[in-house]
This record gives structure tokens, C-alpha cells and sequence, in this order.
């Protein structure tokens, strides 16, 4: 890598993602996007056809898959090709040279399409709960995967989330699931865990959690974090969205001086920016 961190750069080819929602519906608009974001820095692409906001409806797989496929084939076209987009804009850390294709689902048939298409990661919300045939899927081709904690689904995740202790509950969920992956055969080492800020949680849930890294890590996998222009910030402090790029880059700051290395995000180039600032201002493992 050449930086040590990792940027995830996300691509919702959706009409109703939380913060970009219908931006990238097109595919010439999504491939465009991909573009820029890999020559700002990403070092993954998460590409999402089926949006996941609170309230959210569900979608098809036919629909899910027609919206990201040629986004998926356009970006590994554009891996695969020794051209650079010429839009380069970071000056602060190398442009990866090869990004790797995430996708954004938690139906079986569009996770197999993805992997046989050249997908290299499956971003799962569902932790495979909410269809049974996802964990086949995983257990087949065992991709890297990010086991995301949620209460609840979409629709109704945010109607009064309670927990007898988020931090515990979130672990113990985590071992569980982690057990089940690793028996049906994914090794260890390809789950990325991601504790799902926003998805089934208030403020002071989410707060805990972020709090929390050092027992997160004590499950010895890599944390992902999606913190990207969160409702949690308008909660706690009255920042509309639309205008919250500014806070996420001071709490990934934050979070990369805990030790997250993940970051899944909108604005790629302000967040490459932000941890390179921050790996600079490292001395003897303290941030000044």
C-alpha cells in the first residue's frame, strides 16, 4: 500500500443513498465517479446498487445487479489497463495501482455475480442473516469480507435501538458470526469487521462504539469504519447534511489516531489528505 492507511471510496448507483442518492444513478455518471476516485487515492471501490439509509425500500437482485454491473466491469477494465485517469489530484500520497472492487450487498445472487465479475470484496450489512444462500455464496468463493453489525434492517433499524450494553452485545455478536464464517471454511484473515455506526443505533450508542476501538481490536481483525457525513453528527451537533465533510475528516482524523486503518467514505481526496496529515504527525506511535 502507499500509505498506511486504506480509503474506500463509495459509489451508490442508487436514487436514495442518505447523502448522494440519484448523483451516480447512471452508469456513465458512476464510472466517471469511480475514476475520480481512484486518481484522488482510493485504494477500494465500493460499489452499491441497493441503498441501505434508514427507511430505506428494498430493491430487486435483478434490479441491484443491472444498476452496478457495468460499473464492476468498467473499473476492472480500468485496473487492468496501465492507464491512469489523468485527473490525479493527490499530490499527498501515491495513486494506488490497482483498486480493489468491493461490492455493497447482502443478496446471495448478486454477491455471486460480483465474485465471478471480478469483485474482490463482498461489504455485507446482513452479517448473512438476511438470506441464508449469502453464507454459501461466502463460503464458495471466500472473498475478503466485511461482517457489518446492524439491529434491525432498513426499514426499521433506527425505531428505538436498545442494548443491554453495546460494546458487549456488538463483541459477543462479532465472536458469534466469526465462528460460523471460520467453520463454514472462510479464513480468518479475509473478515474486516465494521461495527455499523448508524445502522440500529442512536448517538450514544454510536459514541460508545467509536469510544471502543481498543476492545474491537481485541477480536484481532482489521476495523472498517462508515462514519462519512453520519445523522449522528446533525444529533449531536446541529450540523445539517450536506455540510458535515468537514467534521467527518476531524473524527477520521480521530479514529485513525485509535488505530482504524479502514475508512469507507464520499470524500476520498479531503480523507487521503486528513490520515496523511495524520501518519506525518506521528512520532514514536503519539499523535502531536
Amino acid at each position: 500500500m502507499p500509505a498506511p492507511f486504506y480509503v474506500w471510496g463509495i459509489v451508490n448507483t442508487t436514487p436514495d443513498s442518505f447523502h448522494d442518492g440519484g448523483f451516480y444513478l447512471s452508469q456513465e455518471n458512476a464510472i466517471k465517479h469511480a475514476q475520480k476516485l481512484w486518481s484522488q487515492g482510493a485504494a477500494i471501490l465500493d460499489i452499491g446498487g441497493a441503498s441501505s439509509r434508514p427507511g430505506a425500500e428494498d430493491v430487486s437482485s435483478e434490479e441491484e445487479w443491472n444498476r452496478i454491473s457495468g460499473v464492476i466491469q468498467a473499473v476492472k477494465s480500468m485496473r487492468n489497463s496501465h492507464d491512469t485517469p489523468n485527473d490525479c489530484a493527490s499530490h499527498f500520497s501515491e495513486m494506488p495501482s490497482r483498486p480493489l472492487i468491493s461490492v455493497d450487498t447482502w443478496r446471495a445472487e448478486v454477491a455471486r455475480k460480483a465474485l465471478e465479475n471480478g469483485a474482490d470484496i463482498i461489504n455485507d450489512i446482513s452479517a448473512f442473516s438476511w438470506e441464508e444462500n449469502l453464507l454459501d455464496v461466502i463460503a464458495e468463493y471466500k472473498p475478503a469480507y466485511v461482517l457489518m453489525h446492524c439491529q434491525g434492517r432498513p426499514q426499521n433499524m433506527q425505531n428505538k435501538p436498545c442494548y443491554s450494553n453495546v460494546v458487549d452485545d456488538v463483541i459477543k455478536f462479532f465472536e458469534e458470526k466469526m465462528e460460523i464464517l471460520v467453520r463454514r471454511g472462510l479464513p480468518e484473515s479475509n473478515i474486516i469487521l465494521d461495527p455499523g455506526i448508524g445502522f440500529g443505533k442512536d448517538v450514544n450508542h454510536n459514541l460508545a462504539l467509536l469510544k471502543a476501538t481498543q476492545k474491537l481490536f481485541a477480536l484481532d481483525r482489521p476495523i472498517l469504519l462508515g462514519i462519512s457525513h453520519k445523522s449522528f453528527f446533525g444529533h449531536l451537533l446541529g450540523i445539517d447534511a450536506g455540510k458535515r465533510e468537514g467534521i467527518t475528516q476531524v473524527c477520521t482524523a480521530l479514529m485513525a489516531q485509535q488505530g482504524i486503518i479502514h475508512h469507507r467514505v464520499h470524500d476520498v481526496l479531503s480523507t487521503v489528505q486528513s490520515l496523511t496529515l495524520h501518519t506525518a504527525l506521528r512520532v514514536d506511535d503519539t499523535v502531536f
